[in-house]
Order: structure tokens, then sequence, then C-alpha cells
């Protein structure tokens, strides 16, 4: 492994200098899981780690009860969502996607802005912040800005991020009532494997516990870079929510995606998991909004 000077700023303006000192030659590290493997195997020959986990409120979660947002720092490791009762019980999607990353070690040191950025099409992180219409918050030499998390992805490995800038949180909108999300990961096993699939669905529905007002379908290793099948969405939406309906939008959702034949798995069979999970999904989804309005 290439010796490398490891760097710890104490204000994400510090560590974006210190970016702006070394240029190239330095590499942000957030939990480490990721640069530090590609550092060992020399895939990455940086001199300088530019270490973000001692800068103070990069690890913060939180929900604003006056406003309904939902705050999760860049450095917020998947084993605290998956440990997070607000998570669990307010945000399931999150939940169902955190807790099926790697093994307990790896979500114990992992980071969901770390997944974000690393650009995979296979992150799990990534579908349940776009089916959550999450903000990503940019800092770099030019100041701060703005991105939606599904307008983060470039293509592979790969985002809209420019030299030097920093992921620092993402924001979830305040959910409106009668909401409903889950996501499922399919491999060949439950843990410690990149999923051949995994598919998030987000429903919202009127007061009469049917109607769609709202429908996110998000797919991950559909494509380059996670994405929505906004045309199945929107077969969703004005109607209520049937087995046969959601069935319709899986086999729509299928044909929108635009998976590959790779080692792992055949697109014939990618296309057939998303056109079965979506409808199982979706059906989960309304179990969800019904047992929350049991409850109230």
């Amino acid at each position: 492994m290439k010796p490398f000077t490891l760097l710890t700023p104490a204000t994400v303006e510090e560590a974006v200098a210190l970016f702006g000192q070394h240029k190239e030659t330095a590499r942000y590290m957030a939990g480490g899981t990721d640069v530090i493997v590609k550092v060992k195997e020399g895939w990455m020959g940086p001199d300088y780690l530019i270490n973000l986990k001692k800068i103070p409120g990069l690890n913060d979660l939180h929900k604003n009860e006056a406003t309904g947002e939902l705050s999760i720092g860049a450095l917020v490791t998947h084993a605290m969502l998956e440990q997070s009762l607000l998570i669990r019980n307010a945000y399931p999607i999150i939940y169902d996607a955190v807790s099926n990353i790697g093994s307990l070690q790896v979500r114990n040191m992992g980071t969901i802005g770390g997944n974000l950025i690393n650009a995979v099409p296979s992150a799990d992180g990534a579908i349940p912040l776009i089916a959550l219409d999450g903000t990503a918050l940019l800092v770099g030499p030019d100041g701060e800005r703005s991105v939606m998390v599904k307008d983060l992805f470039v293509k592979p490995y790969e985002t809209v991020l420019t030299p030097g800038e920093i992921l620092t949180r993402i924001t979830i909108p305040a959910q409106v009532p009668r909401t409903g999300s889950a996501y499922i990961k399919f491999g060949r096993r439950a843990a410690m494997e990149l999923p051949l699939i995994g598919i998030g669905v987000l429903l919202v529905v009127d007061e009469d516990l049917s109607t769609c007002t709202r429908a996110r379908i998000c797919l991950g290793v559909a494509g380059p870079t996670p994405l929505r099948a906004v045309k199945a969405e929107q077969m969703l939406e004005g109607q209520p929510v049937t087995s046969d309906l959601l069935t319709g939008a899986g086999k729509l959702a299928a044909e929108e995606s635009q998976v590959r034949d790779s080692v792992r798995g055949q697109a014939w069979h990618r296309k057939e998991m998303i056109r079965v999970q979506v409808r199982r999904m979706g059906l989960r989804c309304l179990d969800i909004i019904n047992q929350k309005a049991r409850q109230a």
C-alpha cells in the first residue's frame, strides 16, 4: 500500500481548504470502507487522505418537528439508520435498504454519504432517498448548493460533485399523511451480497385509503445510475390502487428499466424481478398505510 498522510480537519471549510491546497493528490474519506480498500489494492494512490469523521454535525440525524423535515448528516452510518426508531417507524424504506447493506462491521463504519458518492449502480442507500425526494447539500470552494438526490449521479462511479466539494447532509421533506414505503434487495443471499436488483416503492393515498395521489418507483442495478420508473408512477397516480394495477405498473417499470446481461444475472431475469417486486412492494405500502390508519 502506498504511504499517505492523514489530515483531520475540524470544519467543512478547513477540509475544503486542505483539498484546495493539495488538489488531485488528496481524497476525502468518510467511513473508509471503500476508500481504504481502494488504497490497499492500488486502485487509488493519494498522498493525502482528508478524514471527515471529526467534523461536528456531519453525523447528526434528526427530524425538525416544526417543519417535519428529516436531516441526515452525510457521516451518519448505516447502523445508525438501522437502529433508529424514527427511521424504522416513519421511513421504513430507508430501514429496509440499510439493514441489508454489507455486514454488521460494514454498517457500523460505512456512511450514507459515502454510499451515495461512491455512485455504484448497486448502492442500496440511494434508492430510498430518491423515492423520498431527498435533497443533497454540497459544500465546496464556490460555496453551497443543493441537488436532488435523483440528479446526483452521472454514470457509474461519477457524480455531479466538482473537485473539492463535500456532501454534508441529505434533507427529506415532510411526509404527508397516508404514506407507505418499502424496499427490497433481491440477491442470491441476504447479506454480504450486491443486489441483482433493488426496488423501492412509495405510495401516498387519499382519505379513501385507496386512490393514489403520489407514486415513486425507484430501481437500482437497472441502469448505469439509479432511476425512477416515471411512466409506471404516472400509471398509478390518480387511480385506486389494486393488485391488478400494481401488476401493470410492475410490467411498465420493467420496460422502463435499462437492465443488461452480466456475469451476475441476465437482463430477462432482472426484468421479471422488477415486474413481480413492484407489485409486492406496492402491496406492502398499502399494508403500512392501513396499519397506521387503524392505529390513529
